[in-house]
């Protein structure tokens, strides 16, 4: 048997939800809105602009984040280049920063800790111990941090499979229920 997030257990062909607990309003753009604001706020110390106020602005620094982000599942560092992001002055401002893996980890604990008390609320939802698992399914983009992969590995000890593409494998789980249903 193995137990997959919403914890369900596969035996002779039968799917069994035991539990289904979560944030359904965590999930990757909470990451990149905590590095959009790292950005701006390092931006407003060096420069005194507050970006906030540029909706322009702001809607690069959010998409450089992104990028950012999918960057540093891969990466110990990601540059954040945005030429001309702002006029200070009559003069162009540009936007250069380096984001390590580690000061992501810093700022975004918060929302590491969040997933690791959904998981920990769905494991007593379904009555089972961590030492229950066979392994923990990694579902959704987000599941492919090095934080959140090693967050998952030592609070519950088991092997995290990477089995199946995280940013298909809900809709294949809501697919298997409806199948059953």
């Amino acid at each position: 048997k193995i137990v997959l997030p919403p914890f369900v257990w596969f035996t002779n062909g039968v799917v069994e939800v035991l539990a289904s607990k979560g944030d359904v309003f965590l999930g990757g753009s909470d990451f990149d809105n905590a590095i959009a604001e790292w950005i701006i706020s390092e931006f407003k110390n060096e420069n005194g602009i507050d970006l906030h106020n540029d909706k322009q602005a702001l809607s690069r620094v959010i998409e450089a984040a992104e990028k950012a982000k999918i960057e540093l599942s891969t990466s110990a560092s990601s540059e954040i280049n945005l030429p001309y992001i702002t006029v200070k002055d009559g003069t162009p401002v540009h936007l250069v920063k380096t984001l390590t893996r580690a000061k992501l980890e810093q700022f975004t604990k918060d929302l590491v800790d969040k997933i690791i008390a959904c998981g920990k609320k769905a494991l007593e939802a379904a009555k089972i111990n961590k030492n229950e698992l066979d392994c923990i399914l990694l579902v959704g983009g987000q599941s492919r941090s090095v934080a959140i992969q090693e967050a998952l590995s030592k609070e519950f000890g088991t092997e995290l499979n990477k089995s199946v593409n995280p940013d298909e494998a809900v809709a294949l789980g809501a697919a298997i229920q409806a199948g059953v249903i």
